[in-house]
């Protein structure tokens, strides 16, 4: 059971990963890190901006 419990849990963390789950996370930990004087977005404004600037360059996407 606990190798199934391991196993679901990792599966979680990859889809979780793969669809950019803690993408905001890591922003605001880069923000933090590399910029104290930016001001840091709500996560509504960083998946706004960047669901904006795919639109704005198509050719990072596959479809």
């Amino acid at each position: 059971m606990s190798a199934v419990l391991g196993t679901g849990r990792a599966l979680i963390r990859y889809v979780n990963a793969v669809i950019g789950g803690e993408d905001y996370t890591r922003y605001v930990e880069h923000l933090r890190r590399n910029h104290p004087d930016r001001a840091v977005p709500t996560e509504r404004e960083y998946w706004r901006e960047r669901y904006a600037a795919a639109d704005r360059n198509p050719t990072t996407r596959c479809c």
